[in-house]
């Protein structure tokens, strides 16, 4: 049995949450501790792939990154290749539906430091950065392990928006739940049912740990 698809869905879960992490930790900060207008409208934005059909938003990033779009002449640009239907577009396609998952847990984290922290690091005279990195990150460890591992379990798990950008091209855009689609397809039952065993221990371990990770920072409260 083939199991390339089901490293290429690891590899894409890896980078896509890298990527997404060192992007989302300000973002959830910035909403969590800054009160800017409309500020409620970038929180809703932020969340928009949790209530959007995949199907309709991998539409719309097909659109915005198509050779067309905006996205896809930028990277035409740079690279001088096309970003649907490749590893990279798939990526970005990843993190945009995944960013929710990132975001949250990491906003709930910040939400339960305790603000007399903050106005002490102010008064001494420590830059927003320095706040950032040496107050409110060290004690957010619990929300920042949460967010990595949602948002891997949520990228491994992806069908509608990846094959909506990247297609199922073998060893490069053809992932797990892809493969599972595509065997079932093909009434070829066994394949499916290994891969979808995978996944499902995969997601299981997933709940364990953000469970005992929740239950951790709630003891340490």
């Amino acid at each position: 049995m083939d199991l390339t698809p089901l490293f290429l869905s690891a590899k894409l879960s890896l980078i896509s949450t890298t990527i997404l992490l060192l992007l989302a930790m300000p973002l959830a900060a910035l909403l969590v501790f800054v009160r800017f207008p409309g500020r409620f409208l970038a929180d809703s934005l932020v969340n928009l792939p949790l209530v959007l059909p995949p199907t309709v938003l991998g539409f719309y990033l097909l659109v915005i990154m198509g050779p067309d779009g905006p996205v896809g002449r930028a990277w035409a640009a740079v690279s001088g290749s096309t970003m649907v239907f490749t590893f990279g577009g798939i990526v970005l396609a990843a993190m945009v539906h995944s960013l929710p998952f990132a975001v949250q847990p990491l906003k709930t984290a910040f939400e339960k430091i305790d603000r007399r922290l903050l106005e002490m690091a102010d008064v001494l005279g420590s830059s927003p950065m320095a706040v950032f990195f040496r107050v409110i990150l060290p004690n957010a460890t619990g929300g920042i392990a949460a967010s990595a591992v949602l948002a891997f379990a949520h990228t491994m798990g992806e069908f509608g928006v990846i094959l909506m950008v990247g297609g199922s091209i073998p060893g490069r855009t053809r992932v797990a739940s892809i493969a599972i689609y595509e065997y079932v397809e093909a009434m070829r039952y066994r394949e499916a049912a290994i891969l979808s065993l995978i996944l499902v221990t995969i997601s299981y371990s997933v709940l364990l740990l953000v469970n005992h990770l929740n239950r951790r920072s709630s003891q340490h409260a």
